[in-house]
């Protein structure tokens, strides 16, 4: 998420640390690397020149020209204008009664899982969420929505076979949604490979009908500025309320999250920050500003813990820990704790700091999978006591695991390591600089 920009703007905030002393001419040259870092982040050219006007004039000012500590002044001048250029504070979605959210976009953009995601992160807040089909043009679409619908236990209407008037789908749903009893209903729409006519109208039509408190633009962050003339003409047409970025966790440039709030005017309420249905949070721009600066969420990590992480399962192996009786048992749990973290790439890049640290270390997700495969072939008393996996018992696993005998042989080792680390504070600091050095423990 942003990793190219926020390398570039690390990079220019290293070298202004550097000069003991800031001068106009030093900030000048780095406002000229920024601004060539926020183009090829695919920023639009406007707003990229309007913020670099901004900055200028307040790193010109005095209080940042004599600061014992110019270059931090800086940092901090940089995070507040990236922040208000995200959209400031967050927006919270209106959910007063009749509680009806449209959902719209192009094909491709993501818009029936965002609706599912969506569905989930409100029940998850305590709400009682319903969800509705109303693409009746891609039957596939549908019974995507009804699947996902039923993985995340949550009630979706679905139009009768060969249903064509939208009016009449949405009547009858919220009808069905009356019946059903819940708080909020989401409305999956149709969409297009590009915005038409036919598109135009039938949003038209469903929007005045629903008079929905929130319409959401989904829109598909890697393409960039793609997305931002998108939800332009999407604004013009229906007047969105708030937009859901998705695969934000794919997007290394991070140009059409920067650009879109500038352009449209209309706040970023949502991200879509990986695969799975839980990969879905609120986009906070302070927060965000942090990420792309290097300077961590510590915030949304601990949110992300608090949701993932079980207290009394904590607690209880942080005491096996100690007591040296860590096992495979805990170390598949624990690599399943990191995983509905959202993994160990996303967990560290939400350290203060761990950006320039993590720049060659290898935290490649599919050894993280191979290892849990490994972990999976063995029997409860080969996880319980690995050192009776002698060579025959490596074989097996190698073959249950699809992966060679070298590879179960270096995960029992460092696996071995590891527990010896955990009796010693000393090595636990030198495995700890092993990993800065690129190395997995695992």
């Amino acid at each position: 998420m942003f990793s190219n920009l926020s390398d570039n703007l690390q990079e220019t905030f290293k070298k202004l640390r550097g000069h003991g002393k800031i001068t106009e001419k030093n900030i000048s040259d780095s406002l000229r690397e920024v601004r060539l870092a926020l183009l090829e982040a695919d920023v639009e050219f406007s707003v990229a020149k309007d913020f670099i006007a901004r900055i200028k004039e307040k790193a010109l000012g005095e209080t940042v020209l004599r600061s014992i500590q110019p270059g931090q002044q800086i940092v901090k001048i940089f995070n507040d204008e990236i922040a208000a250029l995200l959209g400031g504070d967050a927006a919270p979605l209106d959910l007063n009664p009749p509680s009806r959210l449209l959902i719209v976009g192009l094909n491709g953009a993501g818009k029936t899982t965002t609706s599912a995601k969506l569905a989930l992160h409100l029940r998850k807040e305590g709400r009682r969420p319903l969800l509705v089909a109303c693409d009746l043009y891609r039957p596939a679409a549908i019974d995507q929505l009804v699947t996902l619908g039923k993985q995340i236990d949550i009630p979706v209407f679905r139009p009768e076979p060969g249903e064509s008037d939208v009016l009449k789908v949405a009547q009858a749903a919220l009808k069905w949604a009356e019946d059903q009893g819940g708080t909020v209903t989401i409305f999956d729409t149709a969409g297009r490979q590009e915005v038409d006519e036919a598109l135009i109208e039938e949003l038209k039509q469903l929007h005045r009908f629903l008079a929905p408190r929130e319409t959401l633009l989904v829109a598909d962050s890697a393409t960039g500025q793609q997305a931002v003339n998108v939800a332009k003409t999407f604004d013009e047409i229906i007047g969105i309320t708030g937009i859901v970025l998705t695969k934000l966790d794919g997007d290394a440039r991070g140009g059409a999250a920067l650009s879109m709030r500038s352009v449209t005017g209309k706040p970023i309420k949502f991200a879509g920050v990986g695969e799975k249905l839980s990969d879905f949070e609120a986009f906070v721009p302070d927060r965000m500003a942090g990420r792309i600066l290097g300077m961590g969420d510590i915030v949304g990590l601990v949110e992300r813990a608090a949701e993932a992480i079980d207290e009394d399962e904590a607690l209880r192996m942080a005491e096996r820990m100690k007591g040296s009786n860590f096992d495979f048992n805990d170390f598949l749990a624990q690599m399943r704790m990191m995983n509905r973290m959202g993994g160990m790439q996303s967990i560290l890049g939400m350290l203060p700091g761990m950006g320039e640290k993590l720049k060659g270390v290898n935290l490649d997700e599919k050894r993280m999978k191979r290892t849990e495969a490994i972990v999976l072939s063995m029997t409860p008393k080969e996880r319980t006591r690995p050192e009776i996996i002698k060579a025959s018992r490596r074989r097996r696993i190698a073959l249950g695991s699809g992966v060679s005998v070298t590879q179960v042989n270096q995960l029992l080792k460092q696996f071995g390591q590891m527990r010896k680390m955990m009796r010693s504070k000393g090595k636990m600091s030198q495995m700890m600089k092993q990993f800065g050095g690129g190395k997995m423990p695992f």
